[in-house]
């Protein structure tokens, strides 16, 4: 756990989970850059945080921390952002409801006064954010964006400008950049895009030249990513009442897959995504059908499954958490699907080869075959025994 220092005091913050060897901080030199633009340190002016304070794309809940005395409003993708909140509310002694929680899926306030935008790594979260965000904003609004350097390009800046208004940036602070945007209630808006949906190749088994629905921000939302389409052709083949667990489902393509390929299989989606288990909803109900029996969960992993509930868990674990990259994501899964595995239970898993997963799975479950691969992908297979 680390301290954030502000004006207004220290902030004890952590990630969520929260795991004493965690490198990183839940907070970063964008975040620390806009708190004090608002409190008009080094010049600035600062903000008037009255009436509705929206905070987008908070990743670890740092900035609605240190804002909770104004009961601002936090809009969100990530499940875990959401928990990690809560937690640091806590534990800096504020109430959970001192910040409402909302996600990319909910729909924002009908008036927006202050509004600060943590630039996600996605272009298209942020286009979609804007889109929902821009008919609650005013001329009054003020509007400021932050994100490190390499987070925010010209594409960025112009995606402000089209949707909300006028836009500039401001010098560089420790590898980090804030966005000022002047709000025109005039601006003509052309309507958002999304969702983005796309026909599948026809060599991609049981799902081949389907249809897949994507939300905005969700993993290669417009085309299938190769990794995936190597799952698609690997994956177990299987009959019966099988319960199985597309963990981490992104648009929801290899559960859809499996169903497909099984129809006696129930199936259960889950990521930390909001709009992942949208997407896989959209695309299964498209392609399995409206009453088709199948689960939609977002949460932490397998924690909502019961232990002993399942029998096939089918994973593209990410790589990636936010900007870092890590494999404590793919181990927590793999510990997880661990867990709710009956005996004899399975999990199958691909994976960049370079990434290694086969020891981890042997640690975890014991065992590890390898299933497919080719110079670049591997599809592991590890029974709970």
């Amino acid at each position: 756990m680390n301290r954030l220092t502000t004006s207004k005091g220290e902030y004890e913050l952590a990630r969520y989970p929260e795991h004493p060897r965690d490198p990183f901080r839940a907070w970063d030199a964008a975040d620390e850059y806009l708190l004090r633009q608002l409190e008009g340190i080094d010049g600035a002016t600062p903000v008037e945080l009255t009436g509705t304070v929206v905070v987008v794309g908070d990743r670890w809940g740092a900035l609605s921390t240190v804002l909770a005395g104004h009961r601002p409003v936090q809009i969100t993708d990530s499940y875990l952002a959401q928990r990690a909140t809560l937690a640091n509310l806590v534990r800096n002694g504020h109430d959970e409801d001192a910040v409402r929680l909302l996600s990319a899926r909910d729909t924002p306030p009908d008036r927006i006064d202050v509004l600060l935008v943590r630039v996600p790594k996605s272009l298209a979260l942020l286009e979609d954010q804007l889109h929902r965000l821009a008919p609650a904003v005013h001329a009054g609004t003020v509007v400021i964006g932050t994100g490190m350097v390499k987070e925010i390009h010209t594409s960025t800046l112009k995606l402000f400008e089209r949707i909300i208004g006028p836009t500039r940036t401001s010098l560089a602070v420790k590898k980090a950049r804030l966005i000022f945007c002047t709000p025109d209630p005039a601006l003509a808006r052309t309507p958002s895009p999304w969702p983005y949906r796309y026909e599948l190749p026809g060599d991609v088994g049981a799902v081949s030249g389907r249809t897949v629905v994507n939300h905005a921000g969700i993993f290669c939302a417009e085309r299938l990513d190769i990794g995936t389409r190597f799952f698609l052709n690997h994956l177990p083949e299987r009959t019966g009442r099988d319960r199985v667990v597309d963990l981490g489902c992104g648009n929801g393509v290899v559960g859809t897959s499996a169903a497909l390929a099984n129809p006696g299989a129930a199936v259960t989606f889950v990521d930390e995504s909001y709009q992942a288990v949208a997407s896989a909803e959209a695309t299964f109900r498209a392609n399995v059908g409206a009453d088709a029996e199948a689960r939609f969960l977002v949460g932490d992993g397998t924690a909502d499954l019961g232990p002993g509930s399942v029998d096939l868990v089918l994973n593209n674990p990410p790589f990636h958490s936010h900007l870092a990259t890590t494999d404590a994501t793919a181990r927590n899964m793999f510990h997880g699907a661990r867990a709710v595995l009956r005996q004899g239970g399975e999990l199958w898993v691909v994976g960049n080869r370079h990434l290694g997963y086969h020891t981890q799975l042997r640690r975890i479950f014991g065992n590890c075959t390898t299933v497919a691969g080719d110079p670049k992908f591997v599809v592991l297979r590890a029974v709970k025994r």
